[in-house]
């Protein structure tokens, strides 16, 4: 998480546009917490899982229409998290997303959750592009490469798609 791991304030979210930071709110509901009101750790993943696709979403990705016109999807392969400070029942955790890396078949994320200044989690996930019939690596076909390098664009609906 270069750079980041010791960061006590939230990035600017107007870096380069492959990296452009992309933030989404997230209320804490009670299934989200443990008896104790603490939101539970595995819910991080949840959490930027819904981050993730948002950013897709503002990029002008719909992955079933994806999947649908291309036979490509993304999954998670890998992930590693670093928690900081509990975020508690109703609380608003805001999940910032950006981009590491774009490979070719792969896309590294850098997440991050903050409840106001105070940062709660980090995550590093990389995502891979798979042929969903042989569930095998496959390229991201070239247009959804062109938006994801691009990053989420303001001015895009959420139902917008990019496909091959």
């Amino acid at each position: 998480m270069r750079g980041m791991e010791n960061s006590t304030s939230k990035p600017d979210a107007a870096s380069s546009p492959a990296g452009r930071g992309f933030s989404w709110p997230i209320r804490v509901y009670y299934e989200d917490t443990d008896a104790g009101g603490i939101v539970f750790y595995a819910n991080y993943l949840k959490f930027f899982e819904r981050a993730r696709t948002e950013w897709l979403r503002a990029c002008g990705v719909d992955q079933r229409r994806l999947a649908g016109e291309t036979g490509v999807l993304f999954v998670v392969r890998s992930t590693a998290l670093d928690y900081r400070s509990p975020a508690h029942l109703d609380d608003v955790v805001t999940t910032m997303s950006r981009v590491e890396k774009l490979g070719r078949a792969s896309v590294d994320f850098l997440q991050e959750a903050w409840r106001d200044d105070t940062l709660l989690a980090t995550g590093t996930i990389r995502v891979a592009c798979v042929d969903a019939a042989a569930m095998r690596p496959a390229p991201i076909p070239g247009r959804v490469h062109e938006a994801l390098q691009r990053g989420p664009q303001k001015d895009l609906l959420a139902v917008s798609t990019v496909v091959q």
